[in-house]
């Protein structure tokens, strides 16, 4: 039976793509108040708004590319069990070739309904004021702060019987994906990847690199488990 590995996957797993993350001082983020674009009350006060936003995300994610971190991920399938549990709402884990993705924090390539109960994809299409999903608006399939995270329960699943798990490019200070950690069997060894790694709930390997040189040193070093 093939070793079970858990991907714990943030904005860092990306930001080698061009996506831009909220820190970042010259991407999309800076342009915009994080709480009218990223708050369920921003959606309340100025759907355009948001949904400029987020047309202009999806637009730019169709000509970005897979980089190397994320295939390294996906090629671990040919040796290891691989579920990923990502907090980034691009598509660049499946079209890495990744065949078990949990998205926690939604899918920029999806639409739904007001309540979140209908799903549909989208790809990299606009969504338009007078757009319906159901009976409603439709919205961006996206977790916004104030709103709750559905698959969380799903990530604990994914995590309570792994046989490794490896953090990539998240920091993991913000909850409830902060506490995820915790729900992984105390004694499977844990590697954390990121240039500036931070505080843990518990030991981890660190591998002080971005994703992609750190899952080279990474690969190499599950050889030996």
């Amino acid at each position: 039976m093939k070793k079970k590995i858990v991907f714990i996957t943030g904005a860092g797993m990306s930001a080698e793509s061009g996506i831009s993350t909220f820190r970042d001082s010259d991407g999309m983020w800076e342009n915009y108040n994080v709480s009218d674009v990223a708050d369920i009350e921003g959606w309340y006060r100025n759907p355009s708004l948001v949904l400029d936003f987020y047309n202009n995300m999806r637009r730019s994610l169709e000509s970005k590319q897979p980089n190397a971190g994320h295939l390294a991920i996906a090629a671990l399938e040919k040796d290891f069990e691989v579920q990923v549990i990502t907090q980034n709402v691009d598509d660049l884990h499946e079209r890495a070739g990744s065949t078990q993705v949990l998205h926690l924090h939604g899918e920029l390539t999806k639409a739904c309904d007001e309540s979140k109960t209908v799903v549909e994809s989208i790809g990299y299409a606009d969504i338009h004021i007078g757009d319906k999903i159901g009976q409603t608006q439709a919205r961006p399939f996206i977790v916004w702060f104030g709103e709750a995270v559905p698959e969380f329960e799903n990530a604990v699943r994914m995590l309570s019987d792994a046989d490794v798990v490896v953090v990539v490019g998240t920091s993991l200070q913000v909850y409830p994906a902060a506490g995820l950690l915790n729900y992984a069997p105390s004694d499977v060894p844990v590697y954390l990847i990121d240039p500036k790694p931070a505080q843990t709930v518990r030991p981890v390997r660190c591998i002080a690199k971005k994703a992609t040189e750190g899952m080279k040193q990474l690969v190499e070093e599950l050889k030996t488990i």
